[in-house]
């Protein structure tokens, strides 16, 4: 079922996110169901767009990785992708008691999983490593998860809209946070030799 909530999120989310709450859905099947597969997207496009397509700056000739670079590249940033969902639900979780959301069935990485949808969905455009248009499509993907973020969170957790705005924007500087310390995490990744290779 989780599948079968993403053409809804895009098309009708207020409804999409209701049916979402009323499902039973445990974060194992969650995980099966919609981040596994998801997530795939945006780490094959990169790994087939950084080893086929390549990228070039300026009028300089074209950049490629290495088939074996790519890949451990690619692994890593989809097991962080998957650890980022599950880290940021649990930070939901763990801040729902602070505007008063009834915690006896957390919803918190449900609330993350499909809020990343769009970035999940619009990773293929990685198959292009064309920073400009990249980025476009980057900016226009996370409009749309925040989006998702204040329309659902108050819809998921049961709560008036106002504290719900709240409580999206705790969410969003988490979100924020995490990407900073990840970009961190990636330099010191770098600097022990994981980077990336260039076909000469």
């Amino acid at each position: 079922m989780s599948l079968g909530h993403t053409v809804g999120l895009l098309t009708h989310p207020d409804r999409e996110w209701e049916a979402i709450r009323k499902d039973s859905e445990s974060i194992g099947m969650l995980y099966l169901g919609h981040i596994l597969l998801l997530a795939l997207i945006p780490a094959a496009a990169g790994y087939y767009g950084t080893t086929q397509v390549g990228w070039q700056i300026g009028d300089g000739q074209i950049i490629r990785l290495t088939s074996g670079s790519a890949l451990q590249l690619c692994i890593l940033f989809y097991a962080a992708m998957l650890a980022g969902v599950y880290i940021i639900g649990r930070f939901i979780d763990f801040f729902a008691a602070t505007y008063d959301v009834r915690n006896d069935n957390p919803k918190g990485v449900i609330l993350a999983a499909y809020t990343a949808t769009p970035v999940f969905l619009l990773g293929v455009i990685a198959v292009y490593p064309n920073i400009w248009v990249n980025m476009l499509v980057g900016l226009i993907a996370i409009a749309y998860s925040v989006y998702l973020l204040y329309e659902g969170l108050p819809i998921l957790m049961k709560i008036p809209e106002d504290r719900g705005f709240m409580f999206a924007s705790s969410v969003l500087t988490v979100g924020l946070v995490m990407f900073v310390g990840l970009l961190a995490i990636s330099v010191v990744i770098w600097s022990m030799g994981v980077g990336p290779v260039y076909v000469s």
